[in-house]
């Protein structure tokens, strides 16, 4: 994941961080309060992943794990939805 995100622009490392911040402390529902996330389930391959976006290119995919109470953060990518 580091060797990801050091390929992202900075902008989008900075909305990643707000959307960390967000998610830490409002959980999945705050998330899907902010409009500008697009936040949204996955299906496919992809089925039981989300996805939020944090730029007109970019998405974090990851899953909420319920019974642990955190994020999985799967990807930081420039929505190709592709499974690693």
């Amino acid at each position: 994941m580091d060797k990801q995100l050091r390929a992202v622009p900075r902008e989008i490392l900075k909305r990643y961080e707000k959307w960390k911040d967000i998610a830490g402390i409002s959980g999945p529902s705050g998330l899907h309060l902010i409009v500008g996330f697009n936040d949204e389930a996955l299906s496919g391959k992809w089925k039981g992943h989300r996805s939020s976006r944090l730029g007109l290119q970019y998405r974090v995919i990851y899953r909420f794990l319920a019974k642990q109470q955190c994020f999985q953060v799967v990807a930081v990518t420039s929505h190709d939805y592709r499974r690693p």
